[in-house]
């Protein structure tokens, strides 16, 4: 029911209620019918299933079932290696779990404590779960509103709705019926749960509690919205199928080719298999995804940006839509004068400095006055005058009623009466000319088309000493002035390069049509021609609401419902959308969106804890440098999954190329899993530490239908693990005895992925430059990983535990030699296909322009 448009009668009426609240026994009656003033709790999920869910994924799932069936053959070292690893990237994947469902404990905190209810006439405190509808509750300055109310009596009430409606200027309260249909922010006689009192006093009947109210409404779309799974998620999701699918065609050819050739036994084959399964399968690429996603969001911190969870760094960089909250996000969130209209300059700023109720003393500091936004931006527009205070003689207080404020002042012999309000009322009470009358109406009227709130100012000489209403006739009206909360200069810049790279920003806000189009045009969007309001998108369904998403940049007097509805159609339209606030009515929207991004300072412990991202300065300019990390992150992760996987297709077809011609097993499972586990690892940790290449905040976000490896990923992997399988295994073949074949085959494999990721560095470019000496964790990675490898070779501890044994110096140089051809090959490679891309990009170019 549409509260707000019923009398004060017809409200108690319904209710089946009256101003003297209600007896024990109707409100026992009530609870007990109705259930208490609290919102519902979502079942949590059991700790044991949060961890089980990163022991089912595909890949882990195939090496748990090749761990068992080394079990059930007796060989448990190597089987329990197995199972180590699994362990390991389970708990690491749990470790990394996307953010606690912590919504609700910030909304029930939102709800006041206690209330004071009418009992037969008579107030006393009551529980605030314990309210139900038809309670009559008192309200005074301070309180925090327990319940929803519709307003039956109000003294000079104001109350702070920044939580609900994202506007932190107070909104005076009425108790007359409103007939036209208004959202929350435009109900007048209507108080909601969690708004604060900030002046004032009143009274109102409870028309909704619990589940029913705003906040509750705010808690059921929280806890509707399903978890939204990340780009990079699915990415791996898509490229662990494709890993399996590349396992399960190699086993089954072994099986139907090795068997019909040489009739070989089951025994080896199903060896073979495991062999072949934890060669292929990357163990190591979980923990090396977590390691670079952790700096990132380290690197991230100390930008000012609190990532919560770890696959959030990389949705930042396949962002193509932020949607921004405007108050305290993209602009100020203080009131300022923006300009003044007067030929009398010293005289309205006496009136500003005079006709306020804030500033008592001369010697008040502007930082240590709070209050009413609006005499607080006059107050401060002031400031550097350091005028004196005039004693108040008498004072008309400010009042939506009569819309206006005015005090009296000595001046001389005489008393002089300040006069600040709405100017059609001053101009209205002004001796002035027709003429005169219409050029301030027409100057008010270019102020509120830029979003200003337009004040007027006047003063009266008069000899009587007692101010009343009747004397305030006859004014001279001084000027005017505009007031609106201005961007950040950060925004501005934020938003340039936000668009430069591809990312469309939507300003969505609470404010006023006019006020939301001055602040669009002044930051830079780009569709600021027209805006769509919370009644158009009323209007529209969800069909015609993606359709018109793209085309509209800025939406105005919007509620929580709209801020879920716009984030959702973008997404229909296949965006990857970040989205932007700080209050209650923000929540639902952070949730739903890819990236939610919370303010830290002003935000708001509901949205706060609904979002994916918190902004420790408030500033949206953090947002640009969080995307540019997040894009050099994802860069970071392509470049170390291309890394992996050569390596991992070369130890398969290794093993495969084995079983072709008749002979044992190349490399033991432990190898291959030192290989896996600690020496890709070891080399992979530098990737993460390579720089934003130049082109990364000019490029377009990229398309997140694309898997995470191209056809020219394919293409590349392909020969590299040719080029580090053929050369390695040709020359272990060479030599007798198992244990040096062993060892000439990993140490060809380790140096081939060494001098390898040192060309995964650059996609196209060399991979000797500039930035090559910068990355000082290069040097660090290779350095360790010598060590390592000296270790294994020639200490006979290390020969013991992986199988192998000392090499000769001419051994050593053949593997060297072999593992520089790979380097050489691929840098000439990358030059070719660098301008077989380039011709391509130029064909695509001037087709699309003809």
């Amino acid at each position: 029911m549409k509260w707000y448009k019923q009398s004060v009668e017809e409200s108690l009426n319904k209710l089946d209620s009256q101003t003297t609240g209600l007896t024990k026994e109707e409100r026992d009656a009530r609870l007990k019918n109705n259930g208490p003033n609290k919102i519902e709790e979502k079942e949590q999920v059991q700790l044991w299933r949060k961890v089980a869910k990163h022991f089912t994924d595909l890949l882990m799932i195939v090496l748990i079932v090749a761990a068992l069936l080394k079990f059930a053959t007796g060989e448990v070292v190597e089987g329990g290696i197995i199972f180590l690893v699994v362990i390991v990237n389970g708990f690491v994947g749990y470790w990394q779990e996307r953010k606690a469902e912590e919504s609700l404990d910030g909304l029930k905190q939102m709800m006041g404590q206690e209330a004071v209810v009418l009992n037969e006439g008579q107030p006393i405190k009551v529980n605030s779960e314990e309210l139900v509808q038809g309670d009559i509750v008192i309200l005074k300055s301070g309180d925090v509103i327990p319940a929803d109310l519709r307003l039956i009596e109000v003294h000079d009430l104001t109350i702070e709705e920044s939580i609900l409606t994202g506007e932190s200027e107070a909104v005076e309260k009425t108790i007359e019926t409103i007939s036209e249909d208004a959202l929350a922010g435009d109900q007048l006689n209507m108080a909601f749960s969690g708004t604060l009192v900030q002046t004032g006093s009143a009274r109102g009947v409870v028309i909704a509690v619990g589940e029913a109210t705003e906040i509750g409404k705010i808690n059921h779309a929280l806890q509707s919205i399903q978890t939204q799974t990340t780009p990079l998620v699915k990415k791996m999701h898509q490229l662990n199928k494709q890993i399996f699918r590349g396992i399960l065609v190699l086993i089954l050819f072994l099986l139907f080719f090795t068997s019909f050739r040489y009739g070989m036994d089951w025994g080896l084959l199903f060896s073979a298999s495991i062999a072949l399964i934890v060669a292929m399968i990357p163990e190591g690429l979980p923990a090396v995804l977590t390691m670079i996603l952790s700096m990132g969001v380290k690197k991230m911190a100390d930008e000012n940006a609190i990532i919560k969870g770890m696959p959030a760094v990389e949705t930042l960089g396949s962002m193509t839509v932020i949607c921004s909250d405007k108050t305290g996000t993209l602009t100020k969130n203080e009131m300022t004068v923006q300009e003044l209209v007067t030929e009398e300059l010293p005289l309205i700023k006496e009136i500003m400095n005079n006709c306020q109720e804030l500033k008592t003393k001369d010697e008040q500091m502007i930082e240590e006055i709070q209050g009413n936004p609006t005499e607080l931006a006059l107050l401060k527009y002031i400031a550097e005058e350091k005028l004196q205070l005039k004693p108040v003689l008498a004072k008309i207080p400010f009042s939506s009623s009569y819309k206006y404020m005015a005090t009296m002042h000595r001046e001389d012999n005489n008393h002089v009466i300040f006069v600040k309000g709405a100017p059609e009322v001053l101009l209205e009470k002004a001796e002035i000319t027709n003429e005169a009358r219409h050029q301030w109406e027409k100057r008010g009227l270019d102020l509120a088309s830029k979003g200003q709130r337009v004040l007027g100012f006047g003063y009266k000489k008069v000899a009587s000493e007692e101010l009343t209403h009747d004397l305030l006739t006859g004014l001279t009206f001084v000027g005017l002035a505009g007031i609106i909360d201005p961007p950040k200069e950060s925004a501005i810049q934020a938003v340039q390069q936000a668009q430069q790279a591809g990312i469309s920003v939507k300003m969505i806000t609470g404010d006023h049509k006019a006020t939301a189009q001055a602040i669009s045009e002044q930051i830079g969007l780009k569709h600021t021609s027209k805006i769509l309001e919370g009644t158009d998108i009323d209007h529209m369904f969800d069909e015609a609401l993606a359709d018109a998403v793209g085309q509209v940049d800025v939406f105005a007097r919007t509620t929580p419902d709209h801020k879920l509805r716009i984030v959702t159609a973008l997404q229909k339209k296949e965006e990857i959308v970040g989205m932007t606030g700080d209050g209650v009515n923000d929540a639902p929207a952070l949730k739903q969106a890819d990236i939610g991004i919370a303010m830290g300072i002003k935000g708001s412990e509901v949205s706060k804890q609904a979002a994916d991202m918190v902004l420790a300065d408030d500033n949206f300019y953090t947002i640009v440098k969080a995307v540019k990390e997040g894009r050099r992150i994802f860069d970071n992760l392509q470049k170390t999954i291309n890394f992996f996987l050569p390596t991992a297709l070369a130890q398969g077809l290794i093993v495969i190329l084995a079983l072709l011609m008749n002979r044992p097993l190349p490399l033991t499972p432990i190898q291959i899993l030192w290989v896996n586990m600690v020496t890709t690892i070891t080399l992979s940790y530098a990737l993460g530490f390579e720089q934003a290449g130049r082109d990364t905040m000019t490029r377009p976000p990229r398309d997140t239908k694309k898997g995470i490896l191209s056809g020219y990923n394919f293409f590349r992997i392909l020969y590299v693990s040719l080029l580090i399988m053929i050369p390695a295994y040709f020359l272990a073949m060479r030599f007798e005895g198992a244990a040096l074949q062993q060892t000439i085959l990993l140490q060809s494999i380790v140096l081939g992925q060494a001098v390898y990721m040192i060309n995964c560095r650059e996609k196209f470019d060399p991979a000797i430059n500039r930035r090559f000496f910068k990355n000082k964790f290069l040097f660090l990675s290779l350095g360790i990983l010598f060590v390592l490898q000296l270790g294994v070779v020639f200490l006979p501890l290390g020969q013991q535990l992986i199988g192998t044994t000392s090499l000769s110096l001419t051994q050593q140089l053949v593997i060297l030699g072999n593992a520089l051809l790979l380097f050489f090959i691929v840098e000439l490679e990358k030059r070719i296909s660098k301008e077989i891309f380039r011709k391509k990009e130029k064909t695509i170019s001037h087709y699309q322009k003809d």
